[in-house]
């Protein structure tokens, strides 16, 4: 198996840290940008875009702040990949900011920076923050 490389984006979103919160944790939520479907049992999310399926595990969160999810395989044991959505809030100006980690293959990363600018794109959409 290749290995992958983190890398890190932000994104300034002009929403309250609640309201993005409810977007990026929630099932119903992260299937309206994320994926075309997203479902849940417990702590246990499958993503769904167009016939692919990926299963995560919510390895942790802490209530309007972040969430991170572990990639798992088929035998719903962890890999070594994850990502993480971090709300972001400056003390002084109040700004709000979406933080991602993710990994990818060295000579994908570009590509899937793009793909993350897309699907942010979707998100401030969706929530009127553009």
């Amino acid at each position: 198996m290749e290995v992958k490389t983190k890398y890190e984006l932000e994104f300034p979103i002009n929403s309250s840290p609640q309201l993005l919160y409810q977007y990026i944790s929630t099932p119903s939520g992260l299937s309206e940008w994320f994926a075309d479907n997203v479902n849940s049992r417990g702590e246990y999310f499958t993503f769904i875009w167009d016939d692919t399926e990926e299963y995560a595990r919510v390895s942790s969160k802490k209530t309007g702040e972040k969430i991170k999810f572990r990639w798992i395989d088929e035998n719903k044991k962890d890999t070594d990949y994850f990502f993480e959505l971090r709300i972001l809030e400056d003390e002084i100006t109040k700004d709000v900011s979406l933080m991602i980690i993710d990994f990818a293959q060295h000579d994908e990363i570009e590509e899937a920076k793009l793909l993350w600018e897309n699907q942010i794109s979707d998100l401030k959409h969706v929530i009127g923050s553009v």
